[in-house]
């Protein structure tokens, strides 16, 4: 248990490096934060925090910088939630204000504002698909072996797929089709469009298994399709970390696994802020990064998870402080525009 002064020493610290990107000496302490204490005691502090596991000493220089042990502490007991600028907020509910056409585009909206105000890059996902409420499923016929179906969700989701076929499709039985799905499904979740489902389909209507597979088959891949939107990677490239061709490199290379950005996003609870330094992340390659994530919701709807990716050296404050602050906009987004 840290006493009251090394807590306070490691949070200027933490807060110095994060502005400057240089190790931090006993002299800029004493200097620019505790200027009536000596700078002896400010390094024996700074020697104990070493000790602890809370500072490090890199090879080439004096001072010393956060451990992730540190940046642990300093996230979870030492930093303020109000990092937030009248202006900022002016900016966002601006954006945030824009008219969106669905919950997808205010995700979208949501995420690049995040980059914007925070300089950091962002990566959202929409809501799990396969749990959303069927609003209604249209087959538009294109051709004599084409259709498009198109299903519409409660969170406002839209999906489009073309469907082609080894036989000839009527016009008649398309709007059969309409009929029978959204009879069948309206108000159901999209999970509900499964195997048994089209066992079902096929023995009611008794269609050629060669209308009715084609179909499922490209509306079951509609609903597992995760869409991921990427904003403000150049950002990152700009900070001092990523001077480093191997940071670099692995920061690419995430930002390219969407498997990889699809279990940072699921990782985080509704309603919760939730912050992964370094080696915490389960994943090599995020060893060097930390990853900030919040699952949104709009009303009383869960829509969705964004995520901001950076160096350990993130400035936590900012970030969690806007992100706590869209979170709550989006959640009144629905009330607003009752």
């Amino acid at each position: 248990m840290l006493d009251e002064r090394k807590r306070k020493i490691l949070k200027e610290i933490v807060d110095e490096y994060i502005e400057t990107a240089e190790p931090v000496s006993s002299a800029v302490i004493v200097q620019k934060y505790e200027p009536d204490i000596s700078s002896a005691t400010v390094r024996n502090s700074m020697a104990e925090l070493e000790k602890d596991g809370y500072l490090e000493k890199p090879h080439t220089s004096a001072g010393r910088v956060p451990s992730a042990k540190g940046y642990r502490l300093y996230v979870d007991e030492l930093l303020k939630y109000d990092n937030i600028s009248l202006e900022d907020i002016k900016y966002i509910q601006e954006k945030l204000e824009s008219k969106a056409t669905g919950i997808e585009e205010l995700t979208k909206i949501a995420a690049t504002t995040l980059s914007e105000v925070t300089h950091y890059t962002t990566v959202s996902i929409g809501p799990k698909t396969s749990k959303q409420i069927i609003e209604e499923i249209k087959f538009v016929l294109l051709g004599s072996r084409m259709l498009m179906g198109i299903i519409m969700t409660d969170t406002g989701l839209v999906r489009e797929t073309i469907i082609k076929f080894d036989e000839d499709i009527t016009n008649e039985q398309v709007d059969t089709l309409n009929y029978f799905f959204n009879n069948k499904l309206k108000g159901e979740p999209l999970e509900k469009i499964d195997t048994s489902f089209e066992e079902y389909i096929f023995r009611e209507l008794k269609y050629s298994v060669n209308i009715i597979r084609p179909i499922i088959e490209q509306m079951k891949k509609l609903i597992e399709e995760e869409e991921i939107y990427l904003e403000g990677a150049n950002k990152s490239f700009e900070l001092p970390e990523f001077k480093s061709l191997e940071l670099a490199k692995n920061f690419v290379n995430i930002l390219d696994t969407k498997e990889l950005m699809v279990d940072i996003l699921d990782s985080g609870f509704a309603e919760d802020v939730k912050v992964y330094i370094g080696d915490e992340n389960d994943n090599e390659e995020l060893k060097d990064f930390s990853i900030v994530t919040f699952k949104h919701s709009i009303g009383d709807k869960d829509v969705g998870t964004i995520g901001i990716i950076g160096p350990k050296r993130m400035n936590y404050s900012k970030v969690i402080s806007v992100m706590k602050y869209i979170s709550k906009k989006l959640k009144d987004f629905d009330n607003d525009n009752k």
